[in-house]
This record gives C-alpha cells, sequence and structure tokens, in this order.
C-alpha cells in the first residue's frame, strides 16, 4: 500500500509550504542517491519527490486531501511524479528546491573550464582591395600587418637566458585549486584557476627583458595571399596558422583577408553574370548591325538584329564570372547579359534632319495606340525571375 504523503514528508496535515519545504529539503539531503549511503535511498527519494511534488501544489493538495492518491492520477508510488522523476536523476516540478545544488555544480564546471594552459593563438584580419577585373580572374596581393610572435630572446618561454618557468607552489603545477562549498545536499568541491598562477602551472620568476616574460611580442609581418577567381566583395579568404603565435608552442590563430570589390565603369555584378548597358542610334535599331562590345576577356562582336527595341537583352554565354565552390575551386563562368538602349539624337545637323523628314512622310503620323500589355519594365523582371530567355 502506498504510503500518506504527509507521512513520508513526516508533517502534520495542516502543515504550511514552509513547513513542506522545510521537511523535504532535510529528507532530500538525507536520502538523494548521489549522497546517501542508505540501502533505499533512490527508492525513498522518489517516494519524498512524489510526496513533495503533489504536497507543495495547492490544486493537487486539495485533491489529495479529499480523494487521497486517486485524486492525483496515481497508486501512490511511481504515480504523481514518477514520470517527470525518471529515477534518481529526476527532480519532477520542485526545479527551485535544486537551484542552489545546480549552481554549485555549475560553478564548479565553470571553474575547471577556465584552466589555463598555454593559450591558442588569436585569428587577425587584413582588409584588402581589388579591381573588378581582379576578382573575376584572381589576383595576388602582397599584404603587411601586425601580429604576436614567439620572443626570438626566450623562445617563448618568457624567462631570462639561463633561467626557466618554474612550478607554480600553490597549485603544484596543476593551474586549479579546489574550494570546499557546502550546500543543503552536503559538501561540494569548487574548482577555479588559480590565483597566484593564473591557471598556467607554472610561474616565471626571472622574467625576459626583451618580452618582459610574456613570450611574445608584437611584429609586423609581410605575406603574399593569393585571392581566387570569383570572389565577391566581402568575402573572407582564410590563411590557416598566420594569425597570432600561440602561447608556448600552443597553435597558431588564422588570418582573415576580408576583400573588397571596387565598382566599374562599366560592368555590374549579378551573381556570377555581368550586366552592361550598351546604346545604339536608331539606324542600328532600325536596319540591324554588327557591334563592337566591351567584356572582361577583351571585345567581343555581336550581332543586332533589324528592327531591335529599348530593352532588349542579348546574352553572352561564358564570359561572366567563376563559379567560385567552398573550397575556392571554379566551375564554370556565368554570362554576360547586354542591356539595349535605342538613343534617340537630341541635336541633328541639317543632312540628318532632311532625311528624317523625308522618312517620316513615308512613316505616317498617325498614332497607334498600344494593346494593354506587359512593358519594358515587366519584361525585365520577367527575365530576371526566369521566365523569359533573352
Amino acid at each position: 500500500m502506498a504510503r500518506d504523503y504527509y507521512e513520508v514528508l513526516g508533517i502534520t496535515r495542516s502543515a504550511d509550504k514552509n513547513e513542506i519545504k522545510q521537511a523535504f529539503r532535510r529528507l532530500a539531503r538525507e536520502y538523494h542517491p548521489d549522497v546517501s549511503k542508505h540501502p533505499q535511498a533512490e527508492a525513498r527519494f522518489k517516494e519524498i519527490n512524489e510526496a513533495y511534488e503533489v504536497l507543495s501544489d495547492e490544486q493537487k493538495r486539495a485533491r489529495y486531501d479529499r480523494f487521497g492518491h486517486a485524486g492525483v492520477g496515481g497508486n501512490g508510488f511511481g504515480g504523481a511524479g514518477a514520470g517527470q522523476a525518471g529515477g534518481a536523476a529526476g527532480f519532477g516540478g520542485f526545479e527551485d528546491i535544486f537551484e542552489e545544488f545546480f549552481n554549485s555544480v555549475a560553478g564548479a564546471q565553470r571553474g575547471a573550464s577556465r584552466r589555463r594552459g598555454p593559450q591558442p593563438g588569436a585569428d587577425r584580419r587584413v582588409d584588402v582591395t581589388i579591381s573588378f577585373e581582379e576578382s573575376i580572374f584572381g589576383a595576388e596581393r602582397e599584404i603587411t600587418f601586425e601580429r604576436m610572435e614567439v620572443c626570438d630572446v626566450c623562445d617563448g618561454n618568457g624567462s631570462a637566458s639561463g633561467s626557466s618557468p618554474t612550478t607554480c607552489t600553490q597549485c603544484n603545477g596543476s593551474g586549479e585549486v579546489r574550494q570546499v562549498q557546502q550546500t543543503f545536499l552536503g559538501s561540494m568541491v569548487r574548482v577555479a584557476p588559480c590565483p597566484r598562477c593564473g591557471g598556467r602551472g607554472e610561474m616565471v620568476e626571472n622574467p625576459c627583458t626583451n618580452c618582459k616574460g610574456t613570450g611574445r611580442l608584437r611584429k609586423a609581418t609581410t605575406l603574399t595571399v593569393q585571392i581566387p577567381a570569383g570572389v565577391r566583395e566581402g568575402l573572407q579568404v582564410q590563411v590557416r596558422g598566420e594569425g597570432d603565435q600561440g602561447e608556448r608552442s600552443a597553435p597558431a590563430g588564422n588570418l582573415y583577408v576580408v576583400v573588397h570589390v571596387q565598382e566599374h565603369e562599366y560592368f555590374k555584378r549579378r551573381e556570377n553574370d555581368i550586366l552592361m548597358d550598351i546604346g545604339i542610334n536608331v539606324a542600328q535599331a532600325a536596319l540591324g548591325d554588327k557591334i563592337v562590345v566591351p567584356s572582361v576577356d577583351g571585345e567581343v562582336e555581336l550581332l543586332i538584329p533589324a528592327g531591335t527595341q529599348t530593352g532588349k537583352i542579348f546574352r553572352m554565354r561564358g564570359r561572366g564570372i567563376p563559379r567560385l565552390r567552398s573550397d575556392g575551386s571554379n566551375s564554370g563562368r556565368g554570362d554576360q547579359l547586354v542591356y539595349i538602349q535605342v538613343e534617340i539624337p537630341a541635336t541633328l545637323s541639317e543632312e540628318q534632319r532632311a532625311l528624317f523628314e523625308q522618312l517620316a512622310e513615308t512613316l505616317g503620323s498617325e498614332v497607334q495606340p498600344q494593346k494593354n500589355g506587359r512593358g519594358f519594365f515587366d519584361r525585365v523582371m520577367d527575365f530576371f525571375a526566369g521566365e523569359q530567355q533573352p
């Protein structure tokens, strides 16, 4: 038969919340499986958990007082709180009771994680600016920057010539000290970095005069960096191991080269395609022509069909930007898209005016309303959405 919850906690039925909590604290300290050697500690702890979960909740307690174990949805031990308890590691709905316990454990873990051995070197960042063409074909840049390097006098150990670091006498070289704290569950051991050596486990008694005992110095260095083809504005090129040198043979940090691309006079970038506008005159648009178009690969001939209108888009395949993979390699190139603008002359010579007047007589002067349809900007939006191919 399940025991009465009041009996489990050793309290009267008139006990208030504070008495219930105090009783639970006392029994949890006594029977918690991690600290108790009682042969039935785990079972008793589950029973205590279940009783506290019910009696600490006003609604559950009222149902229990009226209907007994049936009123709280269980048959006693293993009922109301067992699903949440999940064995000795479960705490049901009373996390507040164990807050002090968990804070102590977390504090110990944080203290242990702060233990300092030789620290790895920090990363460094350098910004470089390249031309639009260099972003397409790649470039080589010589960069100069400052970083922490190993002291060449003490070889990074921080001690003057003829001496070496000594073992810290407070932590005996472990880099950490242990402190005992009292909690409601008993004594807890907290691990913290040694205050004397800062967690390193050793002391520099006779510091190097060149680096003041740090083992490293800030120096300027020059490197040649390869900028891969196809980079875009803001891309970071990682150069492993070229950041700050680590302490006492610890790994070095990395160098990150942030690339900035200058704007081009004619070209613009869209993903892996190059965009540009080309202006042609009305005669070229009406009669057609073969024109020369600039590209990043040099001048290219482009055939303009007769009757070409403003907004026509021509695609020159394979003359765009290399597709840069995550490993720095390339997989083909995008295209160059040429937007046609038919330019109307603002001024005319007498001969040109005479020719246009003759042309006007043959074309007539009637204005033909255009049927409602998709205009130039609609066609451009369709093109970018992939619904229209130039």
